[in-house]
């Protein structure tokens, strides 16, 4: 299967919003929007999470939460860009300054990403 070079940006929000509303049904205490843009940097590509769900959940259903994302996001670009198939990614948390970020590392066959 051929490598991906690069993501258009446009696909692969498309593919965070759909891993995201997937989550939230799975973890109902993650009740939030789906995201309409997603941070690059810390070297994990992430979304926030609104401080009235962090006063409510556990680090550990954060931290399964961030992993089911990754895991669908990781499908998706699978499936969108002609990624080889690897092991599921696994959810990044990122606190800096009061922020959360959830998100995942990029895929290591991604080199740019286009709109």
């Amino acid at each position: 299967m051929a490598r991906a070079t690069s993501v258009s940006v446009s696909k692969f929000t498309t593919a965070v919003q759909a891993a995201v509303k997937a989550a939230i049904q799975r973890h109902p205490k993650f009740k939030m929007d789906p995201p309409r843009a997603i941070t690059v940097s810390y070297l994990i590509r992430g979304i926030p999470v609104p401080d009235e769900i962090l006063a409510n959940v556990t680090f550990a259903e954060t931290q399964e939460f961030a992993n089911d994302v990754a895991a669908r996001v990781g499908g998706a670009a699978g499936r969108a860009f002609a990624i080889a198939p690897r092991p599921s990614p696994k959810g990044a948390i990122l606190s800096l300054g009061g922020h959360v970020i959830l998100g995942f590392p990029p895929p290591p066959d991604v080199l740019t990403f286009e709109k």
